[in-house]
């Protein structure tokens, strides 16, 4: 079994996908593999990892069984055999340095690990304002007043464990709220979760795919749940 997959969801990302390895292969030494998670054999990342020297760093192309980002993360954790797996955004060029330590918490015990911006030591900078008040003001209250074990519930990068994927199932079908959903499952199951500091920017290259409005309506259901509200009607 592999340590480590690190599962990057991709939509024509030929001006980032470089610099995230670059740094991936850079600040991280635990042993891992990189899955390019993909929808369309015309997208442009794949044209950017022809003239890529990879050097030891293990690339693994890797179709989307789907459409999408969450269709994407879901087909990776199936095609991934690793005992930890971590989803990163794709224009996620300053993280790497955390991810040994994420994987550290892992080894201690940890089946979901999150990269927290709103912990200390953590950032979230130049973000829409809209979006930011609703990913700080629900991750505040999952924290304070459900009990979450974690600062930034709504942070799709996360490490989760292969007990983890194995043992819970996902409903959920939209965006990145899977992430939540398995938080507030694990929180629930008496699953053990961490977290270490993480910065968030906005993306300077490429177009974003976070859909917030179309996607609301799957958060809100698993932020209820969170809460002990089991259904959204």
């Amino acid at each position: 079994m592999h340590k480590l997959d690190i599962l990057i969801p991709v939509y024509n990302e030929k001006g980032n996908i470089k610099m995230v390895l670059e740094s991936l292969r850079k600040d991280v030494r635990v042993p891992f593999r990189v899955f390019i998670c993909y929808d369309n054999d015309d997208d442009d990342t794949l044209e950017a990892l022809k003239d890529y020297n990879p050097g030891r760093l293990q690339i693994v192309p890797l179709k989307n069984s789907g459409k999408g980002a969450h269709s994407a993360i879901l087909t990776g954790f199936r095609m991934s055999d690793a005992e930890a797996v971590i989803a990163l955004p794709a224009d996620d060029t300053y993280n790497a340095k955390i991810i040994d330590d994420m994987y550290g918490k892992f080894k201690e015990g940890a089946d979901m690990v999150f990269g927290s911006r709103f912990m200390e030591g953590g950032n979230m900078n130049k973000g829409p304002a809209f979006k930011t008040f609703l990913t700080r003001t629900a991750s505040f209250l999952l924290f304070r007043l459900a009990k979450m074990p974690v600062h930034d519930a709504t942070n799709g990068f996360c490490l989760f464990s292969r007990r983890l994927l194995n043992e819970i199932p996902i409903e959920s079908s939209k965006g990145f709220a899977y992430s939540i959903e398995l938080l507030v499952k694990a929180c629930h199951r008496g699953y053990r979760i961490d977290e270490v500091p993480a910065m968030w920017y906005e993306r300077v290259k490429g177009k974003s795919r976070f859909r917030l409005f179309k996607w609301l309506p799957e958060y809100l259901r698993w932020f209820l749940y969170g809460f002990g509200i089991k259904r959204l009607r």
